[in-house]
Order: structure tokens, then sequence, then C-alpha cells
């Protein structure tokens, strides 16, 4: 009989592979696959055409659509220029703790949808459950979309997918969308005392930064609907996280490279701000070419991740309170893949253990009380699927 693991051993598992965004996960992609392998689990692959990486999808129960989905990310951020107590990829319990890269974010809940997997395969389900594991969550929720789309006609569809992210195990129905994108201004150098004659890249951006300001302003000042006021801040919100550019203090900048991130209400389109961003773009541009032509800009989308809208009588919704006895609103500012799948249509909640407050950093944990929670969330859901 094959071995059946606890969910904390197999989080230990998970955890032992340095599933850094930047580094494959078929490692831990191919444990994962064995171990439900040697519980008649088939598995099947996404793998990523251009890296080694790949998504991971499994069906137990019977072969009809209506399945619950358990989706988590693979992928951890970096532990670099952080300075932990313990080994970050060696679970540790202290002080009713669990420390680890992931055991939060979000291998902690990875484990337990395992577990569940096993459980459901071994006492017989009536309703399917299935496992969906995604990678590049943590570089803009790349990797789902591309997973989702290799999940129609391999599996039955889902119908209600819980996206395990740390919630504290509250039912969270609503999250911002996250529209990224890199700038590269291209100006013309001149000496500083003939400034007019050239084009600063720096001082071009600086227009597009000052939009970004001016746009808050905008935002915070109207008057939210029912959706926006759910959030904190309740508007869309813009921001410049990296700049840089110039040669020297007497040269008009040649370059200026920055990232703008716009975390857009799920009642907005990320669409309409990518054209009003590229509206001023092309405004600042041809200001620039009007002094030099051999001026531009360039725009490359980085992410563009839907927001989770509130969905009205939602079966995951449902089924995440039915569970949990929770029956407060709880919306939250940043992305998760919950989103893309609604977006494919799915009915789409977001409930896992741990605090996000924790997630990406030194010493990251999710404390022991949480993690029981989220193993009891799996029992009462088998329980459920049991007909």
């Amino acid at each position: 009989m094959a071995q059946i693991l606890t969910p904390f051993e197999i989080m230990q598992q998970l955890i032992s592979f340095p599933t850094v965004s930047s580094d494959s996960n078929l490692p831990l992609v191919e444990w994962v696959e064995g171990y439900l392998a040697s519980h008649g689990i088939t598995c099947h692959r996404f793998t990523d055409p251009d890296q080694p990486k790949a998504a991971l999808f499994a069906h137990v129960g019977p072969q009809v659509e209506g399945a619950v989905v358990l989706s988590g990310h693979t992928d951890v951020v970096p532990v670099e220029g952080q300075a932990w107590d313990s080994d970050p990829y060696v679970v540790e319990e202290r002080d009713g703790k669990y420390y680890g890269r992931g055991t939060c974010d979000m291998k902690g809940f990875d484990a337990l949808a395992i577990w569940a997997l096993v459980e459901a395969q071994n006492r017989g389900v009536t309703r399917p459950l299935q496992l969906a594991l995604s990678y590049d969550e943590e570089i803009g929720c790349i990797g789902a979309p591309l997973m989702i789309e290799a999940m129609q006609g391999v599996i039955p569809k889902g119908s209600a997918v819980i996206v395990g992210e740390p919630s504290m195990m509250q039912a969270v129905t609503g999250h911002k969308g996250c529209y990224a994108c890199s700038t590269h201004v291209q100006g013309f150098e001149v000496h500083s005392s003939l400034v007019h004659t050239g084009v600063s890249a720096i001082m071009q951006s600086s227009t597009l930064v000052e939009w970004t300001n001016s746009r808050n302003a905008e935002n915070r000042a109207r008057e939210p609907d029912a959706i926006a006021a759910m959030f904190e801040p309740p508007w869309s919100t813009l921001h410049v996280g990296v700049i840089e550019g110039g040669t020297a203090m007497n040269i008009t900048a040649k370059d200026c490279r920055f990232s703008l991130d716009i975390r857009v209400l799920p009642s907005e389109s990320s669409v309409d701000w990518h054209n009003s961003y590229m509206q001023q773009v092309r405004a600042v541009e041809a200001r620039m070419q009007d002094i030099h032509p051999d001026t531009k800009i360039e725009v490359e989308l980085i992410s563009d991740v839907p927001g989770l809208k509130p969905e009205t009588d939602g079966e995951a919704e449902a089924l995440a309170r039915t569970i949990t006895g929770d029956n407060g609103s709880h919306v939250v500012s940043y992305g998760t893949e919950a989103g893309q799948f609604q977006q494919a249509g799915y009915s789409a909640v977001v409930c896992g253990p741990g605090d996000i407050a924790q997630a990406h950093q030194p010493n990251e944990y999710v404390t022991v009380a949480q993690f029981n929670a989220g193993h009891k969330f799996m029992q009462r859901l088998v329980q459920r699927l049991m007909g």
C-alpha cells in the first residue's frame, strides 16, 4: 500500500525544493506527480515551451464536470539579501509557527490540497476534486492562463475554484487586478548648455510620472461606486516603483526606463487604463519628435492580471462560507490567479491559511493554528464531496 503523508510531511517536501521564479520547478513537479501516481492519480503537465517549468493538474472522482478545483502556485520569491534565522528551505517549528520559504505563500496550501486529493481518491468521492498547481505566479501570474487553457478538454471542467492564497481562512470574494508595464524613453543627447536643442529622456519621463500622480489625485477625489467602496483604498492606484537613466549631470539623458504598476478595481478595465496611458505616451513622444525625429518611447507589457469580481450567488463563495462559517465581507488589494479562473468561466474565491503580511518576508511563517485550520477545511471539503 502506498505511503500516505500528512499535510505537514508534504509541506516539508515542497519547501525543500527552492522553486524561486528564476529557476526550474520541475523537481517539485516530478515529486508531486510521483506521489500522486503512487495513489493511482493520473497527473497532467503543461510544460512551458521556453523554460524548464511546468504546471501540474489532476482530477479524482467521477469523470464529470462540476469539480471543486484547489488552485495554488509552486514558485516562491528569492531569499537573497534577507536575514533568516534558519534554513529557508527546511521547515522549522518555533513558538507555534512553521518557518520556511513558502510556508505561507503558498506551499502550505499546496500541501493541504495534495493531501485532500489523495484523501478524496482513497475515500471515493461522488463529486470530483481537482488540483491545479501553476508556475510564475510571483512574476505576474504568467503561468496560470496557460495552465487553465491546457486543462480544457483534458480533464472535465470544474465549476468552483478555491485559490489558497493566505487569507486567514476567510472567504475573499474580490481583489484588484494588476496592469504592469516598463517604459523606455529614448531622448537625444546634447550638452546641458544647449538643452533647448536636445531631448532629455529623464525630463520627458517625469511628465509621464507626473501624469500618474495626477490620475491618483483624480481617482481619490472621485466618489467610489459600490465595488470600489469595498477596497482600501477605494480607487485604482498608479505607482512608479523603479526609474533609472542618464549619463552625466551636464548631458541631456539619452535613455530613461521606469516601471508602472496599476492596481485596477475589478469594476474597471485594464484595457482602458492601458489606452489612457498610451494616449499620454504618444502625446509626449510627439512633442519629443518635434525637437528631434530620432527620439521615441517604447512600452512593454509585463503583466495584466484581471481582478476578482464579487459574484452574485457565487458557487465558490458559498462553498467556502459553508465550510469555514465565515459570513464577513472580505476583499484585498493584491492580485491572485482567482481573477484568471473567473475570466475563464469558473466561479472563484480566495481562501487559504496564513497572513499575507508574512508573504515574501525573511523568516516567513504560517502559524500552526492556521495550518491546522486549513487541514480541517480540507477534511470538511472532502466529506462534503462524499455526497
